[in-house]
């Protein structure tokens, strides 16, 4: 482009023809060029000047210049300015020139375009000499001077206003004008004209003016209306940065140390603020003191608030005391001289009072959190503030009734927040303000209790809407109600929790003792969940108290406190000292609950004055005080058991005992900690079962122990009040409050069913899931823990729940095994209670529905609701077990006997009597004291009659219960055993599903085992042996003692203990005898095909081979009890001296024995003294209570006579029950245990079946010997035999098992078409093997091959049974009884059957031909007939038999059936 500006030579040459137009061409092209606006001007600027050196040198004329520069300057508006700074370079340019034509060209030039450009221009660009040459000016140097002047006066000489001392009459006017009264129609627009003038005539500085404005704004506050417009209008003079500074040196000069700033200037700061006329920005820079301080200042307060913690948690010595003393003095003096003044705060305070929200939020977010609302000014400032905000909806919803309250008026201000009609507005613009308050709401209580209210009826409003919690969040759901206000409800619920979280709750940890804000807050707070509350309560405890240097402050004052009180507290002075923890309480419950809490689980014997001191809390104390517990129960750091791992730590027993006591005592909610235990056992940890169980003993009165004495046993058995006055160690007075809550608490959160689910389900978790690791001990007291707790639960649920509540929570029996995998024990000790509210509901529904009021149509009544009840349940069982099962025992059985109680089979008379005489006496006692007053006399008696009548008609109704119970058993019994095996197999189905599990359940219930199988008995029940029962149950107990816990040993020796009562009232006296078993089908010792009430006196076990019976288990009771006390094994030591001493009124009665188990326990107690000293305790115990009852035990010869012939015929009679051979080896009926003992006394045994075999023949040659043998020596090789009578009898048990098969005859066959026509013959127990063999014939090979087996489990069998009963005198006595007593056995069989089938009874005589042998000697007419007639005999006696006589010879059969013959008919006389 330059390039081009240059002017060719050939247009100057040309310049009339053709360079004139082509210069004004190219000025027009570049004039136009406005793409580049700074190129173009200057390329014109090249063009002119290019023109102007034409000229200068003389190539062009200036005429033509002038004249083609006239048409240019047309071209831009600013080209004259262009054509003067050419002019000005050149005059530079041409001065310098010696040549003195080119100075006058350019002289020239510039006077012909004078016209172009104006004088004034040229004057600012040209020298003075320059201007001087063309004329424009008369001397250059006057000119010169001139603009020197000018220069001065516009940039160094200050223009003088008139200020406040030089102008007074100005100013005063204007303060006049100001301060002139503004009531009338004065508007600032009129002032400010009138200003203006008064600037103008007496000359006034405008910011002095400025100035003054804002002072007289300063005194004349209240007319913000006025000065305001008048500012905004006046800043239009001014920069806008002025009014900004004239405040920030307003604010500068009470920056001094002692200088103080008034709070007017806070106001107009704020108000200028407000209408933002300055920025916040611009101001805060001028205010004092910086952040940097502000932060340093905040972290200073922090160090200090930890070093006093430090110094209250040290422990100080006395002499050190007074030293530290003098030293906070000191400091404490220093801090009181007055720190400096915080402008920052001021303003902020300003701001809140005229509610510019905005601005005051933007300050206090440049502070630390809460440093600006832990000055009081500020933090009262915005309480009022939030006053204001929320007083329309606190009028509309939040007072109370009856409270009038003083309204608070609104700000004038149109420019504070909006106040709050709704509660979403209380959410925008309150919950804010809130959040920057923080624990310092504390300053304002009034208003504390405002928010409350309103968080009171915003949860009242939201119950409406249906609220319900999910997954530990609560969800709303109101009906009709849009998505959005779900919604909207959710966010202010989860803005409530928040602001309690943040502040409601850190304020009242500052408040002083407020309990009536305590129990504002309760209001709403319980309205929230448990959830809820506890997880505020924990952040309030954990987080809250280190968020700020004051609540660091408050924890540690509140730690030194509760120390101080529970140094100082004891039972004496509970009340004083509860006074005072209820005051520390009211503020700071979760840090003084922390501590208390400590001290108990370090000192149980705090925890009675404890309890007793926490009267005086506040509801929300103790909700907290719930929490605390639960927080202190799962504290991870805690060890749940002692260093020995064998038991519970003090600590959490500590917690439990006073966890029952206070929730008794006071009305906390139990939601949460029942949730806790629930989810622990969830967990599959049971420790903390020992909570609930305390909760339920102290809240319910229901105590479980295994120390319960007889008395108190049997009371348990009656009805509701005798439980309650005679059942329990403690009274249980005033539980019905208590109870009641507990049970809300259950039913309200559905913990009732999972609670006993989980704990059923959790026993076999101690053992199998949690046991693992921890030691034995450890896991038998947790197992026992968690039972007892179920049992102890169980119990509080069926006495307190209506029939409705618990029918409807709790599943049949089925779906409670099956679904819920309950154990059967457990499920039926939930389900009994409903059957017997069921039933006893039906009854009464029948009895209103026909009334006849005699016996035999209630009974009739009774008996269909039974019906109608228990039905469903006797199909419902049935899923329970395989079908094999059923096979046993009937369905209705099963059921029956696991759905009744003692309640239900005895009336405890004794204890009715009992108590109705303490009841007497306790009258009489109240008649004879002269001391208490008559009206309290009075009320006692009343008390005391109302009572003992409760207890008559209480007894009365259960005795009336009792013989409904009985009718109905006696109607059912027939149908309860199917005898569809042997009755060997009935009772071990009996034993294995009905009284083991039941017996170790509970005490009570292992009386009722007892007692039910002493029922059955009584029954006459067709199918069961008494006899085999209580032989099962003596016989080998070394096996169910060792794997008992404690307190299932504990009863299970109750069980034994009631079964060995009746034994022993049996054994006592031949009348009781006669008359309680004589007769009866349970004594059978011979199983007929025709019913069982036969009266063969021959088939019944007489009365004194029953007492030989008894001595036998007196003597299997021994054996097992040395075992145990033996084996060194800590279970079996401990079980077993916990059984011997629970049945010590009726075992040892045999001195022998009694002596032998002396001499064992003395030796435990001394070699236990230092290794375990619980066993040393219980044996020691054992030990001394065994001494006492020595002069109570009788020799043997006194308990039994040993006189052969009883001895002959119980042999006799005992072998011929139901299994022989194939028995197992717990039964001790069967001769192969009666006698086993004499078997090991007679060749002091340890080899195995070889040696057996010897002798028999040895036993069987001595036969017709009489030789005397010392009686006592079968005790000492009673242990050598034992283990070979076990591992045989159990093989034995398996083959029985897996065979059931005989030799198969031709009788056999006969028996089964028999069988069929004669259904009676069904419960006979040969009749039931004829039956078996029918069903259950193999084939062929099969067939073979278990025969085989059977003739080998014959020899085994035979082996054993070689020896009769254990209290024989003499052992060739007892020797030459073996064989015969098998013999006999298969006569006896066969009588018994021909008395059957024919009807008749043979003559005495006649059966002691019977037993010769079929395999050696021919068959006796008589026998022969029979054989057709009658049944086969036994299977396991026919082979035994068989076995047993092709090993003996010809002579020895003869001298035994002789012995035979003589025995036998000794047995007859003898009956």
């Amino acid at each position: 482009m330059a390039a081009a500006a240059a002017l060719p030579a050939e247009w100057i040459k040309n310049w009339e023809k053709a360079g004139k137009s082509e210069f004004l061409q190219l000025c027009r092209t570049l004039s136009e060029n406005k793409s580049h606006d700074n190129m173009g001007f200057r390329d014109i600027q090249q063009a002119l000047y290019e023109l102007a050196y034409h000229v200068v040198r003389g190539n062009l004329k200036h005429d033509q210049a002038s004249n083609v520069l006239g048409d240019v300057i047309e071209f831009r508006e600013d080209m004259p300015s262009i054509l003067a700074d050419v002019f000005c370079i050149l005059d530079i340019e041409t001065s310098c020139l010696e040549e003195k034509s080119k100075r006058d060209h350019f002289t020239q030039l510039v006077l012909a375009c004078l016209y172009l450009v104006s004088d004034t221009v040229l004057k600012e660009r040209l020298d003075p000499e320059t201007l001087e040459s063309l004329g424009l000016i008369k001397q250059s140097q006057q000119f010169n001077q001139k603009s020197v002047k000018i220069k001065t006066k516009l940039f160094y000489k200050q223009q003088k206003f008139n200020l406040l001392r030089e102008e007074n009459e100005g100013y005063a006017k204007l303060i006049a004008e100001l301060g002139q009264d503004l009531s009338g129609n004065i508007t600032s627009d009129l002032i400010l004209e009138n200003i203006k003038s008064l600037i103008g005539c007496f000359n006034l500085d405008p910011n002095r003016v400025l100035d003054i404005i804002l002072e007289v704004y300063e005194c004349r506050p209240e007319y913000d209306d006025f000065f305001v417009p008048l500012i905004e209008s006046y800043m239009y003079m001014c920069e806008p940065q002025t009014l900004c500074h004239i405040l920030g040196f307003k604010f500068k000069f009470y920056q001094d140390p002692s200088g103080e700033t008034p709070s007017s200037l806070y106001r107009v700061a704020a108000v200028l603020l407000q209408h933002n006329l300055i920025d916040l920005e611009d101001l805060y820079v001028h205010l004092l003191p910086g952040d940097n301080a502000i932060i340093e200042e905040h972290k200073r307060e922090i160090v200090e608030a930890k070093q006093i913690v430090r110094k209250l948690t040290m422990v100080v010595l006395s002499s050190e005391k007074t030293e530290e003393k003098e030293k906070e003095k000191e400091k404490e003096e220093e801090k009181t001289e007055k720190p400096p003044d915080n402008q920052k705060l001021g303003l902020l305070e300003a701001l809140l009072k005229i509610g510019d929200w905005q601005h005051a939020q933007s300050i206090m977010d440049q502070m630390p959190p809460f440093y600006a609302t832990s000055h009081k000014p500020i933090a009262i400032a915005l309480c009022q503030l939030v006053h204001v905000t929320t007083e329309p909806l606190y009028r509309r919803v939040g007072v109370p009734k009856g409270a009038k309250g003083s309204p608070i008026p609104s700000l004038p201000n149109k420019r504070a927040p909006k106040q709050a009609d709704s509660f979403e507005d209380l959410r925008k613009e309150v919950f804010n303000m809130l959040c920057y308050l923080g624990p310092h709401l504390s300053h304002d209580p009034i208003l504390f209790a405002k928010v409350v209210r309103l968080g009171k009826a915003f949860m009242k409003e939201v119950g409406t809407a249906k609220k319900f919690v999910s997954d530990g969040v609560v969800k709303f759901q109101s009906d009709g109600s849009k998505q959005e206000d779900k919604e909207k409800m959710e966010i202010l619920f989860s803005c409530l929790l928040s602001i309690t979280d943040q502040v409601l709750l850190p304020s009242l940890s500052l408040m002083d003792c407020n309990a009536c804000m305590s129990e504002e807050l309760w209001g709403m707070f319980k309205t929230f969940p448990y959830q809820y509350r506890y997880r505020l309560y924990g952040q309030w405890k954990n987080e809250t108290y280190n968020s700020h240097p004051l609540l660091v402050k408050v924890k540690a004052q509140t730690i030194d406190r509760a120390k101080y009180i529970m140094k100082r507290l004891t039972k004496e002075n509970v009340k004083p000292s509860g006074r005072q923890i209820g005051k520390l309480s009211h503020s700071n419950p979760t840090i003084l609950f922390d501590y208390i809490l400590s001290q108990i689980q370090k000192y149980d014997n705090l925890i009675t004055p404890v309890v007793d001191s926490l009267k005086y809390l506040t509801s929300l104390n103790y909700d907290v005080l719930a929490y605390c517990i639960i927080e202190a129960l799962a504290n991870p750091e805690k060890e749940r058991m002692k260093h020995d791992d064998t038991t519970i730590s003090s600590w959490l027993q500590s917690l439990a005992s006073f966890c029952g006591a206070v929730f008794r005592k006071y009305p906390i909610e139990l939601a949460g900690l029942l949730q806790y235990v629930a989810n622990q056992l969830k967990a599959g940890k049971s420790f903390d079962l020992l909570i609930l169980k305390e909760v339920v003993q102290k809240m319910a009165g229901i105590e479980i122990t295994e120390e319960m004495t007889m008395e108190q046993l049997e009371a348990m058995t009656g009805g509701e009040q005798l439980k309650a006055e005679g059942g329990y160690f403690g009274q249980i007075r005033n539980t019905k409050k208590s109870s009641q809550r507990l049970k809300d608490a259950l039913l309200d959160h559905d913990l009732a069913l999972p609670l006993c689910l989980l704990m059923a389900q959790q026993r076999n978790g101690v053992i199998f899931q949690e046991g693992g690791e921890k030691h034995l001990k450890l896991v038998g007291k947790l197992y026992d823990q968690c039972h007892d707790t179920l049992v102890q639960f169980g119990g509080f649920l069926a006495s307190n729940l209506s029939t409705e509540d618990y029918i409807k929570r709790v599943p049949s029996i089925d779906v409670l095994c099956n679904e819920f995998h309950t154990p059967h024990d457990a499920a039926f000790f939930l389900s009994r209670p409903m059957y017997a509210h069921h039933i006893s509901s039906k009854y009464d529904e029948l009895k209103k529905a026909e009334k006849g009021n005699k016996q035999q149509h209630k009974v009739h009544k009774y008996i269909t609701s039974c019906e109608l009840v228990m039905a469903p349940v006797h199909d419902a069982v049935i899923s329970l077990h395989l079908p094999k099962v059923w096979d046993d025992i009937s369905p209705q059985f099963y059921a029956t006997f696991w759905s009744l109680t003692m309640y239900d089979l005895a009336v405890p008379h004794s204890s009715y009597d009992r108590e109705v005489n303490k009841l007497k006496v306790q009258m009489k006692a109240i008649d004879d004291n002269q001391e208490m007053p008559p009206n309290k006399k009075k009320k006692e008696k009343e008390r005391c009659t109302a009572l003992q009548d409760k207890l008559l008609e209480e007894e009365k109704k259960q005795l009336e219960h009792v013989q409904r119970v009985l009718q109905r058993l006696k109607l059912e019994k027939d149908n309860w055993l199917l005898a569809k095996s042997t009755k060997n197999e009935t009772i071990t189905k009996f034993l294995q599903l009905c009284i083991f599990p039941r017996c170790i359940f509970s005490a009570i219930d292992a009386v009722y085992c007892a007692h039910f199988v002493e029922l059955v008995h009584q029954q006459k029940t067709p199918n069961f042996s008494t006899l085999l029962c209580y032989d099962r149950v003596f016989s080998d107990i070394i096996y169910t003692v060792a794997s008992c816990t404690e307190n299932e040993a504990s009863r299970y020796g109750r069980f034994l203990c009631c079964m060995l009562e009746t034994v022993t009232r049996w054994h006592s006296d031949r009348v009781i005898y006669e008359k309680e078993c004589g007769n009866y089908p349970g004594f059978l010792t011979i199983l007929r095909a025709t019913g069982f009430d036969g009266g063969n006196k021959a088939d019944q076990l007489d009365y004194e081979n029953f007492r030989h019976v008894v001595h036998k288990w007196h003597y299997k009771l021994t054996k097992a009890s040395v075992h145990c006390l033996e084996t060194g094994e800590y279970t079996h030591i401990r079980n077993i001296l916990i059984v011997l001493t629970k049945i010590l009124p009726w075992y040892p009665k045999v001195l022998n024995l009694g002596q032998a188990l002396e001499r064992r326990v003395h030796k435990i107690c001394q070699e236990e003294k230092e290794k375990r000293p619980d066993l040393y305790a219980l044996a020691m115990g054992y030990s001394g209570q065994l001494k006492s009852r020595k002069p109570y035990m009788v020799p043997e010869n006194e308990f039994h006579h040993k006189d052969p012939p009883a001895r002959n015929a119980v042999a006799a009679t005992v072998q011929n029950g139901p299994g022989g051979a194939g028995m197992p080896a717990s039964l001790s009926i069967n001769t192969a245990k009666l006698e086993e003992s004499t078997a090991e006394e007679t060749d002091k045994l340890k080899e195995k079946s070889q040696g057996a075999v010897k002798v028999i023949n040895k036993a069987v040659n001595a036969t017709p010997k009489v030789t005397t043998s010392n009686g006592n020596s079968a005790s000492n090789s009673k242990i050598i035999k034992e283990k070979e009578d076990k591992e045989k009898s159990g093989k034995e048990k398996e083959k029985e098992k897996k065979e059931k098969t005989p030799a198969a005859t031709p009788e056999t066959k006969a028996l089964g078409k028999d069988g069929k026509d004669k259904p009676k013959e069904e419960r006979a127990n040969k009749d039931d093997k004829a039956r078996e063999i029918k069903e259950k014939t193999p084939k062929s090979d099969k067939e073979k091959e278990k025969a085989k087996k059977e003739e080998k489990t014959s020899k085994e069998e035979k082996m054993k049974t070689v020896v009769t009963n254990i209290d024989s005198k003499s052992a060739a006595e007892k020797e030459r009884e073996k064989e015969p007593s098998r013999e006999r056995d298969v006569a006896k069989d066969m009588k018994s059957k021909e008395n059957a089938k024919g009807g008749e009874k043979m003559p005495v005589a006649g059966s002691l031909k019977s037993p010769v042998p079929r395999s050696e000697t021919s068959e006796s007419e008589r026998e022969q007939k029979r054989r057709k007639v009658d049944t086969h005999s036994s299977p396991s006696h026919s082979s035994t038999v068989k076995d047993n006589l092709s090993e003996l010879k010809d002579s020895s059969a003869k001298a035994e059936l002789q012995v035979l013959s003589q025995s036998r008919n000794l047995h007859i006389l003898y009956q």
